[in-house]
């Protein structure tokens, strides 16, 4: 009769020691060394990192669109979140929204670029929450155009809320994320913060600086226990390209269907449950990007003709 000896060892997996005698037929391939055979489970590759229930967030450009949609889905799954945007009738809507939910949700009115504004959003979440776990830095503005006939100060409205409003709210919040529970920054980028396309120089200049940034510092708060998550979205339906801060011309792009905003949250925060470091969630983005890493002169071949 079979001997089995059945071992627990801490974590997902389970491990088997199997003995048979000779005459029996072995159930499984040889193990002529009587190792140990290891069953990975599911749970080896589901297993959270972190759990958002319970956390406490910042969702900064959180008026419409992807801001919005992964402040409401962290408050689904019963985080509480303090929003930030300019438009506090927005706003208000967005906490009408959220009473039915498992967390909580406060807003605070103000211009992410304004270090007061920074200030007083995380004064808001150590006196509401305590603390803060999550930083999502989301809030961004776009121009189109071509870059010889844009204005310097065209360029320097961009990087102030897309980059440098980033990088300070980031560097405000760091000793209270450090105090945090799981503690993640989430840097909602783009696509085009990894592939450049015409008629979109400045909005792609303050992508890629969000990527070489969320890259250093990745490494440098690591020690720290901080996770650093780049959101790198897709054509989405949002209200972005409808509230340009100026608009000079533009590409004649193909049509694609684009991805709801519900579906970005709900990726960047599975993402951010499994310490993700990047994510694409756009088909079209990801093919982009493949290409781009396969043949960058091809894709330049094709962007010509978009000029």
């Amino acid at each position: 009769m079979n001997s089995r000896s059945l071992a627990l060892r801490a974590g997902t997996r389970t491990t088997l020691d199997i003995q048979s005698h000779s005459n029996q037929p072995h159930l499984y391939p040889p193990n002529p060394r009587n190792a140990p055979i290891c069953l990975s489970h599911k749970t080896d590759y589901l297993m959270p990192k972190r759990q958002i229930s319970d956390s406490r967030a910042i969702v900064t450009g959180a008026s419409s669109g992807i801001g919005k949609a992964i402040a409401l889905e962290l408050c689904r799954q019963g985080a509480s979140v303090v929003v930030t945007a300019r438009r506090e009738d927005r706003l208000a809507e967005l906490l009408e929204q959220s009473k039915s939910l498992a967390g909580r949700l406060v807003s605070v009115t103000g211009d992410i670029s304004d270090a007061n504004a920074r200030e007083q959003v995380l004064d808001c979440a150590v006196r509401e929450f305590g603390g803060l776990d999550f930083l999502v830095n989301n809030a961004g503005v776009g121009t189109l155009g071509r870059f010889e006939n844009a204005t310097p100060e065209r360029l320097r409205q961009v990087m102030e809320v897309n980059f440098f409003a980033l990088v300070e709210m980031t560097r405000l919040a760091l000793p209270q994320l450090k105090k945090g529970r799981d503690p993640i920054i989430v840097n909602v980028s783009s696509i085009l913060g990894r592939r450049a396309v015409p008629h979109n120089s400045e909005y792609c200049a303050s992508k890629f600086a969000v990527h070489g940034f969320s890259e250093s510092i990745r490494t440098e708060l690591a020690a720290d226990g901080i996770d650093v998550l780049v959101v790198s979205p897709g054509t989405t339906e949002t209200e972005f390209f409808d509230q340009v801060l100026d608009r000079t011309s533009e590409p004649g792009w193909p049509e694609h269907r684009p991805v709801t905003a519900a579906h970005v949250a709900k990726r960047t925060v599975s993402a951010m449950r499994a310490g993700r470091r990047e994510i694409i969630p756009y088909f079209w983005g990801k093919l982009l990007c493949g290409m781009n890493r396969v043949s960058p002169s091809l894709v330049d071949r094709v962007m010509k003709r978009y000029v």
